[in-house]
């Protein structure tokens, strides 16, 4: 079969102890049976490993943060449009959804650069702070939570949870709390770090177990892959982990899809107690750092939303291999520093 060229842009190269998605999403590109992709990464640091991984990257370009605002992001991506042709984004970070929300049916029309984005309605609706209504909504079960704007609302906590508790960033980043002095201490550390309000959220007993699912934005699942981390980094992060055979944690994640009618990559973070229960803990609007996994289970949800984007019919995977493992590595990149001399003073490479 000959495979499609096509130019895709990609964020998230930071393939680090913190991994983005971006890396794993690229794999599962490369190995697409219908696309040959080249691919252009954006990143938004100059040590980003992505950056020096030209057998997975063709060429690499900084973008400017998403605090920049939609204006900065355009006007870049209208400059290494003219240079690279694209014909796909695939925005990787929670953090800069919004902008490119904003921008997808503006640099479409304008430039032709197609994504396949949830809508800035979905995106709001599912955010940390809102989740418990979420779950009234959409009739799955959530976590007790409230948001907080300073640590003088600490002591009055007690009224609402009982310890441990969980503290949440805007954007990513949580800790439990065993008492109202660790309150303050991540309350501290992640308002300055990703902003107000911080979340707080009950603590649920029991095992956490992901899925990764892919919407056709009309309420049909394209696919569905559930893992349960089994080796997990200080920052919380799956180091390893092994595909599920759970039925009912995929019932759950298809009829969300179609309460939602969600259009494009997500990843669910839920706890399952031992009464056999499931607490939705998170919604991350797009493919999660493990997605690959879902690549070796026999579902190329990144191929397949090459598909969506371009407008195509896309058939929903109907299986996928239950005890497949991944296991992340450290891997050392030898670079020339005139590359990162380039990347830095040139914005590209």
């Amino acid at each position: 079969m000959n495979r499609r060229k096509i130019n895709v842009a990609v964020s998230g190269l930071n393939n680090i102890d913190s991994p983005g998605p971006g890396i794993p999403v690229i794999r599962a590109l490369r190995e697409s049976k219908l696309f040959n992709p080249r691919i252009i990464g954006l990143s938004y640091e100059t040590l980003e490993p992505g950056l020096y991984m030209h057998d997975i990257v063709d060429k690499s370009y900084q973008v400017p943060f998403p605090s920049a605002g939609i204006s900065a992001i355009k006007a870049r991506l209208r400059y290494i449009h003219s240079i690279e042709k694209i014909d796909i984004l695939i925005p990787n970070f929670d953090a800069e959804l919004f902008n490119f929300i904003k921008l997808e049916k503006e640099l479409y029309e304008e430039l032709g650069i197609r994504m396949f984005l949830p809508t800035l309605e979905q995106f709001e609706e599912r955010h940390k702070a809102n989740l418990f209504e979420f779950g009234k909504i959409h009739k799955v079960k959530v976590p007790y939570s409230r948001m907080i704007f300073s640590v003088a609302e600490v002591p009055s906590l007690v009224t609402d949870f009982t310890y441990p508790l969980v503290v949440k960033g805007k954007y990513y980043d949580a800790s439990v709390a065993y008492n109202p002095e660790q309150v303050e201490t991540h309350f501290n550390r992640l308002s300055a770090k990703w902003g107000l309000p911080v979340i707080i959220q009950q603590y649920v007993f029991g095992q956490e177990v992901n899925v990764t699912v892919l919407g056709d934005g009309k309420g049909n699942t394209i696919g569905a892959v559930p893992m349960r981390k089994q080796y997990i980094t200080e920052k919380g992060k799956a180091w390893a982990g092994i595909s599920l055979d759970d039925k009912k944690l995929v019932s759950i994640a298809r009829k969300l899809i179609k309460s939602t009618k969600w259009r494009g990559g997500m990843e669910l973070e839920f706890i399952k107690t031992s009464e056999d229960e499931y607490f939705l803990l998170e919604i991350n609007p797009r493919f999660p750092a493990w997605v690959y996994l879902a690549v070796g289970c026999g579902q190329n949800m990144p191929e397949s939303l090459l598909s969506l984007a371009l407008g195509e019919p896309v058939k929903p995977f109907k299986n996928y291999e239950k005890g497949k493992m991944f296991i992340r590595y450290s891997y050392d990149l030898i670079v020339n520093l005139s590359e990162f001399e380039k990347i830095s003073t040139l914005g590209e490479l």
